[in-house]
């Protein structure tokens, strides 16, 4: 009997955190020269049963936090076992740490510690982390190119992980449960005040996401039709205060009206109806971003 538990318990785990051949890759490298599809032509070279999707590649450059917040916007969305390869790294050839990262839901991500892994670790959690053995993982003759990790490592190992070509543990050695990360305002309620981030951008319209998530909120009591007050700063410095109203869709306010909403993801967001938040206000994104609402 206790046999059979055992075995139980170590088909559930091997199921539970093996790969499925499916590769993901995200970068800030857009799609104008070969940078892409270079990477993609070594997960190919590694295997021809790998399937290979784009997270995205309009990153903007250099722009770690973004990196971090598009990888936990998407990656709850696919399997087990799928691994994340996620490019945007200004400190290439430098002494940051190649990793895969493990999450608990088995997820696997590979990129630089540079940031990158703030959000996913927080939602997903650390299962393991491993650093990137370069001798071992790594492209053919490539030990002379130091600026293109993404497809001489990042690409080579991730394809070589999705493809069951190596194991986890083969990856290289086990580092502390620890990412490095970049600090933000987190949802809070205090004194009758909402405060949040703007991680993020939905950058097509305009509209300004936070981070606040419909039970930090539920602390105003708010109920459609209500009027916000709005106040969004960079830094400590104020960039719009207003009233808004709360509705449920954009239809509810005239063309050009400023209004408040859940959006997809149930966090607090700011808009304007067939108009553009952002540009109009000239609010924008990032770590260094924070809001508060309040009645």
């Amino acid at each position: 009997m206790k046999l059979r538990i055992v075995f139980f318990l170590f088909f559930v785990s091997f199921h539970c955190f093996s790969q499925n051949n499916v590769l993901v890759f995200q970068s800030d490298f857009g799609q104008k020269d070969g940078a892409v599809s270079a990477m993609k032509g070594v997960a190919v070279g590694v295997s021809t049963d790998l399937k290979i999707f784009d997270l995205t590649h309009e990153i903007p450059t250099f722009n770690i936090w973004e990196a971090a917040y598009r990888l936990s916007q998407t990656a709850q969305y696919y399997p087990t076992g799928t691994v994340f390869v996620s490019v945007c790294d200004p400190g290439v050839g430098t002494s940051r740490h190649s990793v895969v990262l493990l999450t608990k839901s088995g997820h696997y991500f590979v990129t630089p510690d540079n940031g990158t892994l703030t959000l996913i670790a927080e939602q997903l959690g650390i299962q393991e982390i491993r650093e990137i053995d370069e001798v071992k993982n790594r492209r053919q003759n490539s030990e002379e190119s130091y600026t293109f990790h993404g497809r001489d490592v990042y690409a080579f190992t991730g394809a070589r992980l999705a493809s069951k070509s190596i194991t986890f543990e083969e990856v290289g050695p086990k580092l502390p449960n620890e990412v490095v990360n970049i600090e933000y305002q987190k949802p809070i309620f205090e004194k009758g005040i909402v405060k949040g981030g703007i991680p993020i951008l939905d950058i097509q319209f305009g509209n300004v996401w936070t981070n606040i998530d419909k039970k930090t909120s539920a602390n105003l009591n708010l109920k459609e039709g209500d009027f916000v007050r709005v106040q969004i700063f960079k830094g400590t410095q104020k960039k719009y205060d207003g009233k808004l109203q709360l509705v449920n869709t954009f239809g509810q306010v005239p063309v050009g009206g400023n209004v408040c909403y859940f959006n997809s993801l149930l966090n607090f967001a700011v808009a304007i109806n067939q108009g553009n938040f952002s540009e109009k206000y000239k609010i924008y994104s990032g770590a260094d971003w924070s809001i508060s609402i309040s009645k």
